[in-house]
């Protein structure tokens, strides 16, 4: 009973990772590289992609929030690359990125368009992040109330050891 119920399950998987390769082969995106995978309005995505073959040279892209850019030879052999900037003020959002290239090629993939990059230091509640001196005079006064601390502590253990 054990080794029909294995059998069936084994059997299961085989057969939905036979119904998926199908899927999967015509759905690769791997020769399709977007860069970052998370990318904020202003910054800068390059787009790699191997798919078009090593005799082609170039290529169109278009990015919905991008808008068009071109592909040209990259720095490997069959290798096309191009950058699009995301504009400022761009919603967060997922974007797909559409490459064609000659003869009938057209591949696509999707990246995600995150909130804006943090820009400056990060205030941690001891007053403006910009006020280093002030923040400097703060860690001396902690690191001298740990020395005592410590001084304190190991003149009370040196006494308490004599008695």
């Amino acid at each position: 009973m054990r080794n029909t119920h294995v059998g069936a399950g084994i059997g299961l998987v085989i057969g939905v990772l036979a119904l998926q390769s199908p899927a999967a082969a015509a759905a690769d995106d791997s020769d399709l590289h977007i860069r970052p995978r998370n990318a904020s309005p202003g910054s800068t995505v390059t787009v790699t992609t191997t798919a078009c073959g090593p005799d082609v040279t170039y290529g169109k892209g278009e990015s919905e929030a991008g808008g068009s850019f071109h592909l040209f030879e990259g720095d490997r052999e069959g290798e096309l690359t191009g950058e699009f900037q995301i504009p400022e003020g761009g919603r967060v959002d997922t974007d797909t990125v559409t490459v064609k290239c000659p003869p009938r090629t057209k591949i696509a993939d999707t990246y995600r368009i995150t909130g804006r990059q943090p820009n400056g230091a990060v205030e941690a509640g001891f007053g403006d992040a910009k006020d280093t001196d002030t923040q400097i005079a703060v860690g001396g006064v902690l690191l001298a109330a740990a020395a005592a601390g410590c001084l304190v502590r190991m003149r009370s253990r040196s006494h308490s050891s004599r008695t």
